[in-house]
């Protein structure tokens, strides 16, 4: 609480900062969705926060993502990545101390000119 009154930061604006971060990592080739993003893409709602979970407090915030990794690159490496860009973001946009940023990597995107290759070996 500052002098002039109560701040409070909503979870979507979370959600979008931490979406942000995470995509523009060299390696994350998209957000993961989970069931109910799959409900709102058959219902037309596009939602870029999709493969974001947060709980906001009034000082401190927890964050999961669910990625997708681009094939070749390292999951552990891309992951601490992911979250050391949340964390960052985070804490220079909305001054909320992040406690945790959960990982979970959902898929692997391999690139199309890859796997047509990798088919043309194995024939």
């Amino acid at each position: 609480m500052s002098e002039l009154g109560n701040i409070k930061i909503a979870d979507d604006v979370v959600k979008v900062i931490s979406a942000k971060a995470a995509v523009d990592v060299d390696g994350v080739f998209k957000l993961a969705g989970g069931v109910a993003d799959e409900v709102n893409k058959i219902l037309g709602k596009k939602r870029p926060t999709h493969g974001v979970k947060v709980e906001v407090g009034e000082k401190e915030c927890s964050i999961e993502l669910f990625i997708v990794v681009e094939y070749g690159y390292s999951i552990p490496e891309v992951a601490g990545e992911v979250q050391e860009a949340v964390i960052k973001s985070i804490t220079e946009l909305t001054g909320l101390k992040v406690v945790e940023v959960g990982i979970y990597v959902q898929d692997i995107k391999i690139k199309e000119a890859e796997a047509e290759e990798e088919i043309e070996i194995l024939d």
